[in-house]
């Protein structure tokens, strides 16, 4: 079985030029976007409520624990 290392969930650490969408320290889901990816982007759900891109390079992966993970997507 292939074992994935993409995240699931990332942490902003930096919102330069996106201060009203990201917010530091905070934990985002990311969505499935293969394309976005090989731009190096991720596509989150930010505060506007809706899915944007935004540069790797302002998060850091999220090691969460399986049951964790699936705690978290049954919020909301």
């Amino acid at each position: 079985m292939k074992k994935t290392t993409d995240p699931h969930f990332v942490i902003c650490l930096d919102s330069a030029g996106y201060n009203v969408s990201l917010v530091p320290r905070k934990l985002y889901e990311l969505l499935p976007d293969p394309v976005s990816s090989a731009r190096g982007l991720y596509r989150i759900v930010d505060e506007s409520g809706e899915g944007y891109c935004y540069p790797t390079s302002l998060f850091i992966p999220a090691v969460l624990p399986k049951q964790t993970e699936e705690r978290l997507r049954s919020v909301g």
